[in-house]
């Protein structure tokens, strides 16, 4: 059995490093105002991949961010996925030309289904569909719309399409250091085969543990909050994860 990927989050907001508390926008702390020295910094340690979101570009749908992530691409080896804000072909052809190794759809999937499933026909294994979830429902365009449509639902739809593997995130859980949802994970792998980058509430390096379980459809943990506030070190998560 392969090891779990520890995976560290660099969430970008007018070019610095951030983390929110449940994706509010108003529950901000900052943690650095440098994001190429961030990414140096995961990759000293160890990471394989890193994890960045473009939050000015999930609220606004804007580019403020792409300079950094490019800048990013241009300072590291390892490889990154990123999410935030594409919402269109040409988003989507701007951050792979940025280094992204891969690119997250996120509100795409929900609100544009027929340009997501094309760009899924057309882009395969280099697309992530990035589930966020609000008590088992999508949320879109930042975490500030609630949809409809459930979780496993839109797993089901993103599978069908193609796209083998997503990330999901319990909104609630995110930026708190309570725990996982493991029930919401547990439905979200019971949907179908995908496989699953699990983001939100990560808080211990018992977490972690807990979650191997969880392989190989879990292949990796997004962490954030637990490792900028030093609840462990992303050598120790790696090792958790093993």
């Amino acid at each position: 059995m392969s090891a779990q990927l520890a995976i560290p989050a660099i969430d970008l907001r007018a070019g610095r490093c951030v983390r929110l508390y449940q994706g509010d926008p108003g529950r901000e702390t900052v943690y650095g105002d440098d994001p190429v020295a961030m990414a140096r910094q995961w990759e000293r340690q160890g990471a394989a991949l890193l994890h960045l979101v473009d939050l000015d570009g999930a609220f606004t749908g804007s580019a403020d961010n792409r300079e950094a992530i490019a800048a990013i691409g241009r300072a590291v080896e390892i490889p990154f996925q990123v999410g935030g804000g594409v919402r269109s072909r040409e988003d989507l052809e701007r951050t792979f030309e940025a280094g992204a190794s891969r690119v997250i759809l996120g509100t795409l999937l929900v609100k544009e289904p027929r340009q997501a499933e094309n760009l899924a026909a057309e882009f395969g294994e280099r697309l992530i569909a990035g589930i966020d979830a609000h008590r088992g429902r999508v949320k879109a365009q930042g975490w500030t719309e609630q949809g409809e449509m459930s979780a496993v639902e839109l797993a089901r739809r993103v599978e069908q399409w193609g796209i083998g593997r997503i990330i999901y995130t319990d909104i609630e859980k995110d930026g708190t250091l309570e725990g996982p949802n493991y029930r919401g994970l547990e439905q979200i792998l019971a949907a179908g085969s995908l496989e699953v980058i699990l983001a939100g509430g990560i808080s211990s390096l018992k977490d972690l543990r807990a979650l191997k379980s969880y392989a190989p459809r879990v292949t990796g943990v997004i962490m954030g909050q637990a490792l900028y506030a030093r609840r462990f070190t992303l050598p120790e998560a790696a090792a958790a994860l093993a």
